[in-house]
């Protein structure tokens, strides 16, 4: 499967925050030998994100959605989630559960009576209001669950609730898909050369190799080796080999070249 990331909220695309969850996304992925095929951002507008979702429960791809799952009047998530599958929104037995839990934990901590139709607390059950057929993701730092439809799940925009949930969804639901530690890469500092002149020798690489990716990376002023391009091979076997026949190929075109990387 292809995996895809829907990152939702007005303050990433303003500025006022920076997103944390891409990167961490790719390295929660790279830990179970999966990668991240697309990411998309999106503001909190609800044609908008109700596109997006509607491209993600069509597409056939693992995809996770973060951010806009709250009971505020600038979440839109849920509600976008059931306009996308054209289903009404309930109120989850679970999750209302785990709502209702933590009013009781939240009120013996601060030494207060348990009233859970005190008006704050009855709004709160607005967080377990789901799209109809709903499956809960278990939300380990505060209970307030977030949910999944089909291969579509939604987590919050924290982070110290949205990394462990996504891992948990992985974990459970997903780990047939892992492939163990994420393969090898391979490269090498090409200097004064034109992608162009290099896409031949690339493609003849791919096509011997076919599990391997090559890959070019141009750089324009980078601090030591200034003007370059990074040339190399990634994959989970044969790497060695393939980047070879990548050497072979450069040198063969007297191409002047800088430090070999391996990651």
């Amino acid at each position: 499967m292809d995996i895809g990331l829907i990152i939702v909220g007005d303050e990433i695309l303003s500025g006022k925050r920076q997103d944390k969850h891409l990167s961490k996304v790719i390295e929660i992925l790279g830990a179970r030998g999966l990668a991240l095929s697309w990411a998309r951002y999106v503001g909190d507008e609800r044609r908008r994100i109700t596109q997006a979702l509607s491209d993600a429960f069509a597409g056939g791809d693992l995809v996770f959605s973060t951010g806009g799952i709250g009971a505020t009047p600038d979440d839109h998530t849920r509600q976008c989630a059931a306009a996308a599958l054209g289903v009404p929104l309930a109120l989850h037995p679970q999750a209302r559960e785990l709502i209702l839990e933590r009013m009781r934990d939240t009120a013996r901590e601060q030494g207060v009576p348990y009233e859970p139709d005190r008006p704050d607390n009855a709004h709160r059950l607005n967080m377990g209001v789901f799209p109809e057929g709903a499956r809960i993701i278990p939300n380990p730092y505060n209970k307030i669950a977030g949910f999944s439809v089909r291969d579509v799940h939604f987590v919050p925009g924290f982070p110290v609730m949205a990394w462990p949930m996504i891992e948990w969804v992985l974990d459970t639901h997903y780990a047939h898909l892992a492939q163990g530690p994420a393969g090898r890469e391979r490269s090498v500092i090409v200097f004064g050369a034109m992608e162009a002149t290099l896409t031949p020798l690339m493609e003849a690489v791919e096509a011997q190799f076919a599990d391997v990716k090559v890959f070019s990376l141009p750089s324009v002023d980078h601090p030591e080796w200034g003007r370059h391009i990074e040339l190399g091979v990634k994959g989970r076997a044969q790497v060695d080999e393939a980047f070879a026949m990548l050497l072979a190929g450069l040198q063969a075109q007297s191409a002047r070249l800088g430090p070999e990387l391996v990651r």
